[in-house]
């Protein structure tokens, strides 16, 4: 019985980086490194980052649709690449693409993190809401394709109830709303700040007139009776100063002393 030939077939060239446009600099960052400071290791320095450009663009691709727009993302992609290129040791042994991409990605991270969060939120807190964002996407998979509880959440997660509502809150902070936006329904341009209160000034004069009450009762007579006259019987001075006898002139300046003492003691000065 004759054996089965064996068909050789031919081998599939291995690309030497995983990464489809990651460029050969190994030789340029060896070279990099015995440079001293000084324009031909910028020069160098220079090249070896555009060649790695294309692959930062692509990562940073990967970001879009977040709420910052492509070329942004681009720019922060490149610094992250930039200090690839000067922190690679390539005496380490590792790929350089190896070292860029957890670089390059953590630095957009960073920056969504940092500078797209519409309120100041902890990073602790940033990272229950990526977390409980992720559990609840996964969770409304299921067939009957409601919205999980926060209960739910915790189970699938292993993490605490408190923390899952810390995390469901802080997604809504991640982008705000502007108080000129037009409410959900609205057909009449009736927007959020419309729902917004203003302060009341009454409340403050009842407060005001139940600190001057005790101080009142302290008052002499005849100034008390000017007080009652002028503020709660509405009348003038000159018929106050015809009705006790006195001249107008006086009638002023006991009402402005009175007042004043009033305010020293209802704000907890001492009487003049």
């Amino acid at each position: 019985m004759q054996r089965p030939q064996r068909i050789h077939r031919p081998r599939r060239p291995q690309n030497k980086h995983p990464h489809d446009d990651a460029p050969d600099t190994g030789e340029d960052f060896r070279r990099l490194i015995a440079l001293p400071p000084g324009p031909e290791r910028d020069a160098l320095r220079q090249r070896i980052v555009c060649a790695w450009i294309p692959m930062s663009e692509r990562l940073a691709r990967q970001f879009r649709n977040r709420g910052e727009s492509t070329e942004d993302l681009a720019q922060v992609a490149a610094l992250g690449l930039v200090k690839a290129v000067d922190r690679y040791d390539p005496d380490r042994g590792c790929a350089f693409e190896s070292f860029a991409v957890p670089t390059i990605v953590g630095e957009v991270k960073r920056h969504f993190r940092d500078h797209m969060w519409g309120l100041h939120v902890p990073r602790r807190v940033q990272e229950l809401r990526n977390r409980v964002r992720t559990a609840t996407q996964e969770l409304s998979q299921s067939p009957d394709d409601r919205r999980p509880t926060a209960e739910e959440i915790a189970e699938h997660t292993g993490m605490t109830q408190e923390e899952v509502l810390l995390g469901m809150e802080a997604l809504e902070s991640y982008s705000t709303l502007s108080l000129d936006a037009e409410l959900p329904g609205a057909d009449d341009g009736y927007a959020l700040v419309d729902t917004l209160g203003a302060p009341e000034p009454g409340f403050d004069l009842i407060v005001d007139r139940e600190a001057v009450k005790p101080k009142l009762r302290t008052l002499p007579e005849r100034e008390r009776q000017i007080l009652y006259l002028r503020f709660f019987c509405d009348m003038t001075q000159s018929r106050i100063a015809d009705r006790l006898g006195i001249s107008q002139m006086h009638v002023s300046r006991l009402i402005n002393r009175t007042c004043t003492r009033l305010c020293d003691q209802a704000g907890g000065k001492e009487a003049a």
